[in-house]
């Protein structure tokens, strides 16, 4: 997996859109392009991004919508970047949820040092960097998975699916839980998915002849990671 950070950039002008991309590669993120805020929400869900930009003046689903929509469910950094200069427009938006709101037209510079400065206040940036269990390492500064010391290539939703199991080890984590925070508050009753996904998790990080599996499910509950015995969670 890419180590880039990943920008989402959800703005319905495609010249802001070209702009963004241009400041934001240079300082070597991986850029995203939603034009709507629907779309926006979906690749959220997703493509995972580590950050997102956010307009307010979207067609169809305003930013302000876009933005309640998403603190349902996810936690990741939210800059605002909009025409809308009025006290009022940031007040309301900073206590939806946003992290930071710049006004357009932005200088560069300190737009990308607001970034900055958001990503580092998100609660995953003080999480523990690294976890193991038994054979299973998950590097998540790097996002690289490894079983017994070699590296293994997961999808974005497989890992996304990985990373929520090892942040809750040994705790039951439900199917509606699991559903809302890797696809989205429209997919919690779409077990099926839950399924698929995890067939495929466990071909790659369980050992078959293991004496016992890191992934258990929970029959009508949801699934847990299991902590070798000895280890608190």
């Amino acid at each position: 997996m890419s180590e880039k950070p990943a920008a989402l950039i959800i703005d319905d002008e495609v010249q802001i859109r070209r702009l963004l991309r241009v400041v934001l590669e240079a300082e070597d993120y991986r850029v995203m392009e939603s034009e709507s805020g629907r779309q926006g929400l979906s690749d959220v869900a997703l493509r995972r991004p580590d950050v997102v930009l956010l307009d307010l003046g979207l067609p169809y689903m305003d930013g302000m919508a876009v933005l309640k929509r998403l603190r349902e469910w996810s936690r990741v950094p939210v800059l605002i970047l909009s025409v809308r200069d009025g006290p009022e427009d940031k007040v309301a938006a900073l206590d939806a949820g946003a992290d930071d709101y710049v006004t357009k037209p932005f200088e560069s510079a300190e737009l990308l040092a607001r970034l900055r400065a958001i990503q580092r206040r998100s609660p995953s940036s003080s999480e523990d960097a690294y976890f193991q269990a038994g054979y299973l390492a998950i590097d998540f500064n790097s996002r690289t998975v490894s079983v017994k010391g070699e590296e293994i290539k997961l999808t974005a939703t497989e890992y996304a699916l990985l990373k929520i199991l090892a942040q809750h080890a040994g705790k039951v984590v439900t199917h509606k839980q699991l559903l809302r925070e890797v696809w989205g508050p429209n997919a919690e009753e779409q077990s099926q998915y839950l399924r698929v996904y995890m067939t495929h998790l466990r071909k790659k990080i369980e050992i078959p002849d293991a004496r016992e599996k890191l992934l258990r499910t929970e029959s009508g509950i949801g699934y847990r990671l299991v902590l070798p015995a000895g280890k608190k969670p």
